[in-house]
Formats: C-alpha cells, sequence, structure tokens
C-alpha cells in the first residue's frame, strides 16, 4: 500500500484536509503522523508534533529568541 502525504490548514480545533493523504510529517522530529492519530498543532505557525514532547521541543525554541 503506498502512503501518501497529506495537505492540511490546521484551525483552532480541527484541521482541513486541503489534499488526500494517509499522514504528515512532525515539524520538529519528522515522524510520520497518521492523520487518526494527529492531535498536536500549532495554527499559527501552520506546524504538526508527533506528541507534547515535540511541542514542548517547540515552545522551548522559542523562548530562547
Amino acid at each position: 500500500m503506498n502512503k501518501k502525504k497529506a495537505k492540511l490548514i490546521f484551525k483552532h480545533n480541527y484541521f482541513e484536509i486541503i489534499e488526500e493523504g494517509d499522514y504528515v510529517l512532525c515539524a520538529i522530529s519528522g515522524k510520520e503522523i497518521q492523520l487518526q492519530n494527529l492531535n498536536y498543532w500549532n495554527v499559527e505557525f501552520q506546524e504538526a508534533y508527533f506528541s507534547p514532547i515535540e511541542v514542548n521541543e517547540r515552545f522551548k525554541k522559542l523562548n530562547e529568541k
């Protein structure tokens, strides 16, 4: 089975699928996130995160500046 990367627009409580696919990539780790498992994202940066660990890493980097 071929997996295809989806294109999404992240909203505050949901996401819109712009291009159908099976997964998106985590902005921090590069891990594949199946759409049914996608729970963490940032609306402002339009980024998906694999878990709270990656979310925390992103915010640490933002606070360093």
